[in-house]
Formats: structure tokens, sequence, C-alpha cells
């Protein structure tokens, strides 16, 4: 399993508090400047309209040269007085949720559910590979391609640049516009459905005043590289700008946008723990005439408790957009902040039933994007796939694969339900047609079926059931597991595992599980592909560690969170059955 959430936005210091104090008693004085200068710049562009098009009607009028086709609309989105549109000049409201697939790039099918709850955006994490594996070209051009299938627009950030100035290891807003060249061919064209946001929280709360002119010359190196695409900037200080910096130099930054087209993204936490100042804050921008929308935010955080229903209300009364943090697979302490339960559409935590059903949420605001909703709907499910088969079966997995289904516009994805009786739960959910489940009890039958899912969230009716009987399990396997800690810091740590085969014939094949006696959470691993569910921790082998010979080994590696403790897990499982430690 890969690290959910970036490092939680650090509590206020007292020079923290003491500026935001100073910064809120100056706000009053702040809204009258803001209110004459709106006033002085509105009355300056009413002035320079009208000269402009009493020079263009002129010669009409002098010449009688025949009347000309207003120019068309500029590809993708665009920004016009300080709102959001479509190519098609629809004004377009975000309301979706962020998505960690940088983390969990196997969980590419919550897209489908996230639409099906109704969002209409989706914002996608994505590493430039400074800090987390790589998305490389190909996963971003299949991550906007899901997004279009499921009829979402897709806000794609860079997470690496995460607290710069103060995280270890974040990254400069240069640098992540160095990893959107890098992947251009996979935006290029799609401007009516990507925004490209372009550093997830640029600076922590250390030398954040260099964001203004870092941001300046980010987008600009982004359009020199040809980018036409809506650009969105994340505010410093965690994302949460309580040094204001965003917000009294938004117009400055918006300007230097030779296309005019950029986005302020502001995150609220802690800092938004009143209705007061969600509202001052969204309304300065409004006022000014330059386009915000709540990139992040939650309803409970480590740095105080945002007043989450004064967002929902102040957003959905000024027109603006929202995308809560997130979907599932928080870890790090703000576990609290999962809207469904491991990945699961049909597990909606609080903080989920609030974001998408509650009053101003997603299910009740939320439009569709006229790029998709102007074609037509799409009313007619999948066919219905094929009646899985199951193999490779252990004492705690199998593998089902299942005859495709059809669609019209195409099928997106599969749902793999456990059945019992006439109760249903959630298995897992792929895009091809097969399955991997694991974590299934020993000695134990299983039943389980699929749905087919299309590009607007149709289901098709269920496949017929096939029972699978898990093996026996609790033995002692041949094997050995060494796990050792080989560096750590504030927070996290790294670790390594080595799997030895100490029996008479190859092990073609594994599967390794353990729990971790504390709050360790896996963030990164080399050498296979892991899942967490809570403590519990599984890793399917790599195709270059599959195989590992009679008295041979493969190792290991992986990156963690943790808390104040660290502990060692204390017992392991191959293939369902004890290993040794050594």
């Amino acid at each position: 399993m890969r690290s959910r959430r970036r490092t939680p936005a650090l509590p206020r210091t007292a020079r923290t508090a003491r500026t935001a104090r100073t910064a809120r008693a100056a706000r009053k004085a702040r809204t009258a400047r803001t209110a004459r200068a709106a006033r002085t710049a509105r009355t300056a562009r009413a002035a320079a309209l009208a000269a402009a098009l009493l020079g263009l009607l002129l010669p009409l009028f002098a010449f009688g040269a025949p009347a000309h086709a207003a120019p068309a609309a500029p590809a993708g989105f665009r920004i016009e007085n300080g709102r959001l549109l479509e190519r098609s000049g629809n004004d377009f409201v975000m309301r979706g949720v962020n998505h960690a697939h940088t983390w969990y790039p196997n969980q590419i099918g919550s897209l489908a559910h996230i639409k099906a709850k109704g969002a209409n955006t989706v914002r996608v994490v994505l590493s430039s590979g400074d800090r987390w594996t790589r998305n490389d070209t190909a996963d971003v051009a299949n991550v906007v391609a899901q997004c279009k299938r499921n009829r979402l627009i897709c806000v794609l950030e860079v997470h690496d640049t995460t607290g710069y100035g103060e995280q270890s290891g974040a990254v400069t807003l240069s640098r992540a516009a160095d990893y959107w060249i890098g992947v251009q061919s996979a935006l290029t064209g799609q401007e009516d459905h990507v925004i490209v946001n372009i550093g997830n929280e640029p600076y922590g709360n250390t030398n954040y005043a260099s964001w203004t002119a870092d941001t300046k010359a980010a987008i600009q190196k982004l359009r020199t590289a040809g980018f036409d695409h809506t650009i969105m900037v994340d505010a410093p200080n965690w994302g949460q700008d309580w040094a204001f910096t965003m917000r009294d130099n938004a117009a400055s930054v918006f300007a230097a946008d030779p296309d005019a087209n950029t986005i302020f993204s502001i995150h609220m936490y802690g800092v938004f723990d009143t209705a007061a100042e969600v509202s001052d804050y969204l309304n300065r921008f409004v006022a000014a005439e330059l386009p915000i929308v709540v990139g992040e935010f939650g309803h409970d955080h480590s740095d105080g408790n945002p007043d989450e229903d004064a967002i929902l209300a102040t957003a959905q009364r000024l027109g603006l957009g929202y995308l809560g943090w997130s979907w599932s697979g928080n870890g790090g302490g703000v576990e609290y902040l999962d809207m469904v339960t491991n990945f699961d559409p049909n597990q909606l935590t609080g903080w989920g039933q609030r974001l998408f059903n509650g009053a101003n949420g997603i299910a009740a605001t939320a439009k569709e994007a006229a790029i998709y909703s102007s074609s037509g709907g799409d009313t007619t499910p999948p066919s219905t796939p094929g009646t899985p088969t199951a193999s490779a079966v252990t004492s705690s997995s199998a593998t089902l694969t299942w005859t495709a289904a059809t669609d019209a516009t195409g099928v997106t994805g599969y749902d793999v339900v456990r059945v019992s009786g006439t109760t249903e739960t959630a298995a897992t959910t792929t895009t091809g047609t097969s399955a991997t489940l694991t974590g299934l009890t020993p000695a134990t039958s299983h039943t389980f079926a699929v749905y087919a899912r299309d590009a607007a969230g149709n289901r098709s009716t269920r496949s017929g059931t096939v029972t699978v009987t898990t093996a026996s399990g609790g033995s002692t396997a041949a094997c050995a597991i060494g796990y050792r800690v080989t560096g750590e810091w504030s927070g996290g740590f790294q670790g390594e595992i080595v799997v030895r085969n100490t029996g008479t014939s190859a092990i073609s094949g594994w599967t390794l599980r353990w729990t971790f006696p504390g709050s360790q959470r896996v963030s990164n691993l080399w050498g296979g592909t892991a899942t967490q569910s809570g403590a519990d921790v599984t890793v399917t082998a790599a195709s270059y560690t599959a195989n590992i010979p009679a008295s041979g080994s493969v190792t290991l590696g992986f990156t963690a969170t943790r808390g104040t403790t660290n502990p060692a897990p204390t017992a392991f499982t191959l293939n369902g059955a004890a290993c040794t430690s050594t």
C-alpha cells in the first residue's frame, strides 16, 4: 500500500497566530481598499473596452467594410471576469473530491465510483518522481482517459512540491513545471477536459514570500512550452495562506499569465475554523474578479477544526468550486478524512456522507460539464459479464477471470462482489477481466460475482456466481523472514524485508502478509505491490521477485510513516502459511 496523505499542515505557531490575528485586525481597512481598487479597475477596463470598440467601429462607418464573424472561442477552459468557463461559454463550477492516485495506482476504478456519487470533477494526485514513484506519460494519459470515460473534469496536480522550504525532500514549482513539460504529450489536446494544478501546497511556513515570483515563473515556463490549459495554482503556508501571500498578490500573478487563464486554489483546514474567515477570504477574490476554488478541505484536521458547513454554504452562495479531501486511503493520523472505507463506495464515512449528501453537498449542487452533457445522456447499461472462473486458490487468495462485457460507449471497469445469500459486499474493482482477491479466510467457502460499469456510471446486471474454497492455513511454510529498519526520521522510516526460501523446491509466485503493531503505514514499496487495511499489510510479488529458488531469497524495500514508536512486526505468512523470523 502506498502513502495516502501528504504530511498534515503544521499547527500554527505563535508567530503564525500573531500574524493571522494582525491580518484579521487589518481586514476592514483592506476591504475598503480592495473595493475601491476593484471599482477603479472595473472603470478602467470599461473605458479601455469602449475605446477599443470605437476604434474597431470607426473604420466600418467610414469605409462601409463588411462585418466579420466573431472569432471562435478558445479551445478548452478559460477565465473571464473571474469565472471559469468551458469552450461553450458554460459557467463551470467544480464539485468533486481528491483522489490519491500516485499512492494507489490500482484504484483507478475509484473514478467511476466518484462519478456515481454525483461529482463532476476529480483532483488527481500525481508524482514527479522526486518523492514518490513517478507517474509517467502513459499513466497520465490513462488517468485522463478514465476521467473522460467517467465524464469527469480532471484536475491533475504534482504532490512533490508539498511544503517546500519546510518539508524535507519537497521540490520547487520550477521542478514541477519541468515534470508537466515531460508528460506534455499526454495533455496536448485535452484542454476541454484537464486543468493543470502546477504543484500541491508549494510552500510551508518558511520563505513563503517567494511564492509570488516562483508561481509567476512556473506559469510562464508552461506557457512558453505551449500549454494552453487553464492553470491552477495552490496557496503557500501548506495551502492555507494564513499570511495572505496569495490573496494579496493574486492580481499580479494573474496578470503575469500571458493567456490570462489562471485559477487560484485555497486549502481550508484549521486556519478556516470560523464562517467569518471563510467568507472574508473567498469574498475578496470575488470582489476583485479573480477566480478561486477551494482545492482541498475537510471536516476536521490536526491543526484545528475547519468550518465545513460554512465552506460548503459560502461556495454555493458565491458559485465557487470545491474539492474535498479525500476519497480514501488517508494515513498518518488523518484517516478520518476518508470519504469511503477501504475504497469501498458502499461504505460512506460520516465525512463522505456530509460532503456527498448533506446540505450544499455534491449530490445536490453538482452539474456535469457541458462537454459531456451536451452529447446527451447514456442510460443503457453494459451487457452482463461472463460467470467468473477461479484459479490459483490458496489458503487466503484466489484469482477470478471472466468474459468481458460490451457497451456502446465502452466498459470502464468491473466491480467484484462477495455474495452471501441476498447480501453483497464489495470485494475489489478492476479495469481488466481478472482480479486476485487476497485476505480470504482459510478453509472457507467464498462466493463471488461481477458487475460491469460504463462511462456514464451505468451498471450491468450481475454475472453468475463462482464459489471457491480456500485451503487450510496455519502450517509453517519453508520460509524465513528477516525484517529490519534501515533508517528513521521524524514521522517516517525506511525498512527492508528479506524473504528466504528454506525449502527444497522453488517458490513460484507468493503473497506475504504481516501486521504492524504500531501506527505504521507503508507509503512506497519496491520488489512487490503493497496494499494495507488498517495495520494489516499484504504484498504480492513483482514479476522479478516472483520466483524464489530453493535456498534462495528476495529482498523488499519500503518507506513508511510512523508514530512516536516504531515496533517491528512479530509474525509473517507466505501464501497463507507462517514463516519463521530471523
